[in-house]
């Protein structure tokens, strides 16, 4: 199954959002549809994102006009759910 990366201008910053599904056909506009998020991480926080999930994180149609997008990606989902692993470093065993 695909997923879409769609890259664009919100609030003059460039942002991307990853859906299941776009629509576009209508003749000025991409409509972007069921959103997908990453899974909250209670150690790391990215406040860009966590600022774009609560824009936008209830919605269920969003549509960008077609000058606003810079590029649209159409990826394999397993692509999205790469997830690079870290370990925390104790300061007690790095003595």
């Amino acid at each position: 199954m695909s997923v879409y990366r769609v890259y664009f201008k919100w609030k003059n910053k460039d942002i991307h959002l990853t859906a299941k599904n776009l629509d576009l056909t209508h003749p000025y506009f991409v409509s972007i549809m069921d959103l997908v998020f990453q899974k909250e991480s209670a150690i790391i926080i990215n406040p860009q994102d966590d600022e774009i999930q609560k824009a936008f994180g209830q919605t269920k149609n969003l549509m960008l006009p077609f000058n606003s997008v810079n590029y649209i990606e159409e990826l394999k989902e397993e692509e999205t759910k790469k997830v690079m692993p870290f370990s925390l470093i104790n300061e007690k065993d790095s003595e």
